[in-house]
């Protein structure tokens, strides 16, 4: 069980760092006492299995073995996401009440606005006292007796409760059993060839399952040594890639977009890469091709935050050839791309994305008929819609939801959005539909010109000239100085219409 990763790594390589964090190594035996001192902790406060623990913060390593010690008594842990706004916050607070809430002091004051919603939580502040707040070594010092697994959890026991964004409505909260986290950490070891010798960087924040999950997790449970950082700054990025040893990655694309804008792209040594792994929203293929060149394979992979994410993946072997594809399904996985009557499309259609394994969540917290609409017999439907080339590679083309169905032809806004991307003038795009009297919807094309471009709506229309059909080509260009997004650099899709019809 996943509870058991850290003890057994500290019987067999107590002295090997886990974690290396603003300039300190934790050795795997520090780590694990370190995880049993917040057990206690939360035993002594009164968590017991089914009750809940929530952390808002940047990353640390105190945030993560957060997640063991909840293992360990059978909890949830509920990480907060930093970048939202307090009634965020309170609606899942409120959602999923915590028995406990820590929270760094950067966020107090935030969430001391939401008062209200705190009511009944033991509150503990990180780092640092505050009025009202129970100080970390104080919270510490209450467990002095070791506080025991509790025997009744099993791997389907939920232990990791994450928020979706809720871009198209209330945000919900999905469920990961330690078999998800279990079966996700087996394909991320066969997706990375991950050994114990891999030394792990992640910038990502740990709220999301892609920081949480991709590598991070998997990583300590091969015995790797996880380079960790409290968010992301391309210069601290670069350092530690050259001077660290790191051999494996997670980059989203508005990181690396970040990183290739920056002076050191061209002389940084990246040698000591096997690979960057990269996904959350389209890459655009300029992107792929500046990290090929400096020699790395740029693998992407395919999920959600309710499979875990791990479902489809490239291999280093395979990015080179395969661009554009998020890779073929997961080694402990099902794919299945089915219709609008559930049944199978063939090859090279497109058609909705169906994950089946033991990464899917156990279901939405306290929301049976949102669960149920997604998940039948195992399968999880995820809403994007995909289609698999003659090997079993995938390729997505969008999200269900986001096709546009114009004058009676499905249009999927991914393959025009990839096109604008590789326009060295565009630096974000996003293309919808809008509801038009004659057509049903019109084609919308939202684009953000590069620093210093003169694009025109005239210029964005002809770089789709002869490229695609024209019944997809937008019928309106918008350009604006900004999109929308997630934490993750995702476009919040329900955000651009409100801004286009804004517009109108």
């Amino acid at each position: 069980m996943l509870a058991n990763w850290i003890s057994d790594n500290a019987g067999r390589i107590p002295d090997k760092t886990a974690i290396r964090y603003s300039g300190r190594d934790i050795s795997y035996a520090e780590f694990a006492s370190i995880v049993e001192r917040i057990t206690a902790a939360l035993a002594a406060t009164g968590v017991r299995r089914g009750d809940c623990a929530a952390f808002l913060g940047f990353n640390s390593p105190e945030m993560l073995a957060l997640l063991f010690a909840c293992a360990k008594l059978g909890a949830l842990f509920m990480p907060l996401n930093w970048r939202l706004a307090a009634p965020e916050h309170r609606q899942m607070l409120q959602d999923c009440p915590p028995k406990v809430l820590i929270v760094e002091p950067d966020f107090i004051a935030q969430t001391n606005s939401i008062g209200d919603a705190l009511a009944g939580i033991g509150r503990v502040a990180f780092g640092a006292s505050a009025p009202g707040w129970t100080p970390w070594d104080e919270f510490l010092g209450r467990g002095a007796i070791p506080a025991p697994c509790d025997a009744t959890a099993d791997e389907e026991t939920p232990l990791l409760i994450c928020y979706t964004s809720g871009s198209t409505g209330k945000p919900k909260g999905v469920l990961l059993s330690q078999r998800a986290i279990v079966c996700n950490a087996a394909n991320s070891e066969d997706m990375h060839g991950l050994s114990g010798d891999d030394v792990i960087l992640n910038t990502l924040p740990l709220f999301h399952v892609g920081g949480l999950n991709n590598l991070t997790t998997p990583a300590l449970q091969a015995g790797c040594t996880v380079v960790l950082h409290a968010k992301f700054d391309p210069e601290a990025t670069f350092d530690c890639i050259e001077r660290e040893g790191i051999t494996l990655t997670v980059l989203v694309p508005a990181q690396l977009d970040m990183m290739m804008a920056n002076h050191r792209w061209t002389s940084a040594d990246f040698s000591s890469l096997r690979m960057i792994t990269t996904g959350s929203s389209i890459v655009p293929r300029h992107v792929i091709h500046a990290v090929h060149a400096k020699g790395v394979p740029l693998v992407q992979v395919y999920g959600a935050t309710e499979t875990c994410p791990i479902a489809v993946y490239l291999k280093a072997d395979e990015a080179m050839r395969k661009i554009g594809s998020t890779g073929r399904v997961g080694r402990h996985c099902q794919l299945r791309l089915v219709d609008k009557n559930g049944l199978d499309v063939a090859q090279g259609v497109t058609g909705e994305i169906l994950i089946k394994g033991d990464n899917v969540m156990n279901g939405y917290w306290q929301a049976p008929q949102a669960t149920a609409a997604v998940l039948n017999d195992g399968w999880f439907r995820s809403g994007d819609m995909g289609h698999l080339d003659e090997e079993g590679f995938l390729y997505v083309d969008g999200r269900s939801k986001d096709m546009i169905i114009s004058g009676g032809e499905n249009i999927y806004p991914a393959e025009i959005e990839n096109l604008l991307i590789e326009s060295p003038d565009i630096a974000e795009a996003s293309v919808i539909g809008k509801p038009d009297a004659r057509w049903g919807e019109i084609v919308v094309a939202v684009v953000v010109p590069r620093e210093n471009s003169s694009l025109s709506s005239e210029q964005v229309l002809k770089l789709l000239e002869g490229r695609i059909a024209r019944f997809k080509h937008p019928k309106e260009v918008v350009l604006v100085k900004a999109l929308p997004k997630t934490a993750l650099g995702k476009i919040r899709k329900e955000d651009v219409r409100h801004m286009v019809a804004q517009t109108a």
